[in-house]
């Protein structure tokens, strides 16, 4: 690659940045010092930015290069898991766990989930679990931007800048950003960065499919180079696998911090109905352009360096390089807009579910502020630095966080609905599930008396799945078992209808 072009991209990377993070420092100074405001808005939310802050908060790597690598490696059959069967479940959890989040949240004032179910059970202990293990998956999830960051500067340079400038690029924006911004800057920048990557993606398909000969162009080159890819399923893409795939990624969204703290930000019932019944179409039209991009590149014979993503690649080899900046750019600003959400929900879960309940309850509100920027910092420094040894490939890492916060959602929705639910039950139906996943993550997988443990499948279905089940089994079963305690709170979360 040419000097010149070299400093134009990065000069358009740069740009990018610098435009998001002065809306950043403009949402700084409108922005109140109170808790409410600086992590919720202020529960102001409107269709437009609920829908897009959402969208852009899951526009990470695992999407934007993951996603595309997967399809250019195994095939296009990945828009079925994230496209179809994903935008589809996840919608329906936004109603399920959502709305009911929402009305509780509304009346009661929470700000996090941990807060939520502490208040409700009458457990600091229940609040510290849920905001521990939640900061326990959040970590491999921000490192999957700072690794995706990195090797899309790989690729866009062909190999010129090296992997840790564009990881340690991200780090720094991400802390300066959650420092400054609050939810309301980052929303602001959500809408703009989805409204953005939703335009220049389709672009970019059209682009690559004129400058590669058409549509029919492409499909020839694709049935003579991958044929497989022609047909539905195959190689990795087994039922089993999909469904899998599909449902630890849906279920495991809905317990991100960054996504389950915006079931509490709409203005009001009907923004949510909104948004989440638009939610699919937004999927749709973001996840099958950028799948396909990765598709093509395989039929088109493009060629990905070891450490690099195939989408900043197949743009370099059709599109001018400043638009393949411009595209990278944009990604790598979606994925900034994923982390900044990561770390700002992370604080107020380390502020407001352990440091305040367990070390200073009197805390001022400037020092619970310095308190959390510190916390961002060291959490943002420890990711960047475990992800310059590349512990596995975006999807490996995404995968594995997924499937940890899917662990919590079940017993979560139980003790949304059901009011015999107890506090042993709680504890019982996350602690288990959460010693089986993480026993299925970290043990390699043995044989014992002939039977096989800690394999990634059981009967060819996904170990997370068990752990999912597990969680149930325990949260109902330890529930049915114990009595509530006098300090449980049924009360709290018998809403009904009264916000509609």
């Amino acid at each position: 690659m040419a000097e010149s072009e070299l400093l134009v991209q990065l000069g358009v990377v740069g740009a990018y940045l610098v435009v998001a993070l002065a809306v950043g420092v403009f949402a700084y100074r409108v922005t109140g010092r109170d808790a409410e405001d600086y992590y919720l808005a202020s529960r102001s939310i409107g269709t437009g930015v609920l829908l897009f802050t959402t969208f852009a908060t899951l526009l990470s790597a695992f999407t934007f290069f993951g996603g595309p690598n997967l399809a250019y490696t195994a095939g296009p059959e990945w828009i079925l898991v994230m496209g179809l069967m994903d935008g589809i479940l996840f919608a329906i959890l936004w109603y399920v766990i959502g709305y009911r989040q929402w009305l509780i949240g509304r009346y009661e004032s929470y700000v996090t989930l941990g807060e939520m179910l502490g208040d409700r059970f009458g457990s600091k202990r229940l609040r510290a679990l849920v905001a521990g293990v939640s900061l326990f998956w959040l970590f491999p999830y921000v490192m999957l931007q700072q690794m995706g960051a990195g090797e899309a500067i790989v690729g866009l340079s062909d190999g010129a800048v090296p992997y840790w400038i564009g990881a340690a690029a991200i780090t720094l924006f991400m802390i300066v950003y959650v420092v400054l911004a609050g939810l309301r800057g980052v929303a602001w920048t959500d809408t703009i960065q989805g409204v953005f990557m939703l335009g220049i993606v389709w672009i970019a398909v059209g682009w690559v499919l004129s400058a590669a000969g058409g549509l029919d162009a492409v499909s020839t080159s694709l049935a003579a180079s991958n044929p497989e890819f022609l047909s539905l399923g195959g190689g990795l893409y087994s039922p089993q696998w999909m469904i899998a795939q599909a449902v630890t990624i849906a279920f495991g969204v809905a317990m991100f911090p960054q996504i389950n703290q915006r079931f509490f930000v709409a203005k009001d019932v009907r923004v949510l109905k909104r948004s989440f019944s638009l939610w699919p179409v937004l999927v749709l039209l973001l996840f099958v352009p950028a799948f396909l991009l990765g598709t093509w590149a395989a039929g088109l014979g493009v060629a990905v360096p070891e450490g690099a993503n195939v989408v900043p690649v197949v743009l370099n080899a059709y599109t001018p390089a400043w638009f393949a900046a411009l595209v990278v750019a944009g990604a790598m600003a979606a994925m900034m807009s994923s982390s900044d959400s990561m770390l700002l929900s992370g604080s107020s879960y380390l502020t407001r579910d352990l440091y305040r309940p367990f070390v200073n309850p009197d805390a001022s509100t400037t020092r619970e502020a310095w308190i959390a920027r510190l916390g961002v910092a060291a959490f943002a420094i420890g990711t960047f630095v475990v992800s310059l040894f590349r512990p596995g490939t975006l999807i490996t890492v995404g995968d594995t966080a997924f499937g940890g916060y899917a662990q919590l959602a079940l017993p979560v929705i139980v003790a949304l609905y059901w009011p015999r639910t107890t506090r042993q039950g709680m504890f019982a139906g996350i602690v288990g599930s959460q010693l089986f996943y993480v026993a299925h993550v970290f043990v390699p997988a043995t044989t014992i008396g002939g039977v096989a443990v800690f394999g990634s499948t059981y009967f060819t279905w996904d170990f997370a799945l068990y752990g999912m089940a597990l969680s149930l089994l325990l949260t109902v079963g330890g529930s049915l078992l114990t009595a509530a305690d006098a300090d449980e709170r049924a009360d709290r979360f018998a809403v009904g209808t009264r916000a509609d």
